[in-house]
């Protein structure tokens, strides 16, 4: 096949060169050609540069990638942002009855250790239905808003969960939260709340937690009170007796 010496898109360097050459020049090329990609060059510098390993300096390859990107050899500190401080504490407390004194039998506490979801702290109820109610429980920080009237959520309180059920007679209630009212006084905020409302109070203790319950009726609530670190409170709150 003849070559044409005129422009095309892509050429090859031997191509080009075979241009307006002799037949005997493009043989020689050839050969040349062959020579080089069979690696049977007969020039001994060319062979040994082509067939030679590279050589490596290892005090370069020891600092090769230094820019790369790579893991971190431990988790990032505050990867999580904290939460930050409590709400000022809104409640006057002159407003409140004092709390009676707690006993130090305390089954609730007992009955309240180791539950640790809110469905399985409202399972653990004495109340009749807490059992069939707590099955039914779904969780959304909107339960806090449907707690009795009577027993809301701490003013400025900081929710931590909520879950509830409405379904076949149930008004299940439970809500976690913190708040920087220190235990005390979270005790009597919701005595006079719910002494108010004519429900019993009675309060235990196991000397970590303090628990103030009662019922009306058919009605009932837990309050689970533990002294927060660095002050404050933090709350789990049962109810059956939901909006």
């Amino acid at each position: 096949m003849r070559l044409s010496c005129r422009p095309a898109l892509i050429l090859l360097p031997l191509a080009l060169a075979s241009c307006g050459r002799s037949s005997t020049d493009q043989q020689d090329l050839n050969s040349l050609d062959a020579e080089l990609t069979n690696g049977s060059a007969r020039d001994p510098a060319l062979t040994s540069a082509l067939g030679g390993q590279i050589m490596v300096d290892p005090r370069l390859a020891q600092s090769s990638n230094t820019d790369a990107v790579r893991p971190p050899t431990q988790p990032e500190g505050a990867a999580v942002p904290p939460e930050g401080p409590l709400k000022p504490d809104p409640v006057d407390p002159k407003t409140l009855q004092r709390a009676p004194a707690a006993s130090n039998d305390c089954p609730e506490c007992r009955t309240a250790n180791g539950a640790l979801t809110l469905g399985a702290l409202a399972e653990r109820q004495k109340t009749p239905d807490a059992g069939v109610c707590a099955q039914k429980i779904g969780y959304s920080a909107g339960w806090a808003n449907r707690l009795p009237a009577d027993l809301p959520l701490y003013p400025s309180a900081r929710l931590t969960e909520a879950a509830g059920a409405d379904r076949d007679g149930c008004r299940l209630r439970v809500v976690s939260f913190a708040s920087s009212a220190p235990m005390q006084k979270m005790l009597d905020y919701y005595y006079t709340r719910a002494r108010a409302a004519g429900y019993s109070a009675g309060h235990s203790t196991d000397g970590r937690q303090h628990v103030l319950g009662g019922v009306r009726g058919n009605d009932a609530y837990v309050v689970y009170v533990t002294a927060r670190a660095g002050g404050g409170s933090d709350v789990d709150m049962v109810s059956n007796a939901g909006r």
